[in-house]
């Protein structure tokens, strides 16, 4: 499984961004998928997953503000980041896991892309 990621870019805080996440094929069924980021700095975090029964789970410091959802006839897992803040700059990734009804952040993910960086300024 091939995951590119693609829609980063600079955006004004306050604005919006659609990141997304193509796969060169679905992982194995069930899976789940993810975000994660690494600003500046720091380490990486999670910020949202979709698990296999396409249940979202986010990071409180995007909580209402981001989300993700999948679309399963493209093969695209999307991020839809919503008013965002200089702090929500980063390297966005996405994570795939085959075989997965459920993970969380803390958990290892087999299949990553290569990220997309994203600037809020």
């Amino acid at each position: 499984v091939q995951l590119v990621e693609s829609g980063g870019g600079s955006v004004q805080a306050g604005g919006s961004l659609k990141l997304s996440c193509a796969a060169s094929r679905w992982p194995s069924r069930p899976y789940c998928m993810a975000w994660f980021r690494q600003g500046p700095g720091k380490e990486r975090e999670g910020v949202a997953l979709i698990d296999s029964a396409g249940t979202t789970t986010y990071a409180d410091s995007v909580k209402g503000r981001f989300t993700t959802s999948r679309d399963n006839t493209k093969n695209t897992l999307w991020l839809q980041m919503n008013s965002p803040k200089p702090e929500d700059t980063a390297m966005y990734y996405c994570a795939a896991e085959p075989y997965s009804w459920y993970r969380s952040f803390k958990d290892e993910y087999t299949y990553w892309g290569r990220g997309t960086q994203v600037t809020v300024s």
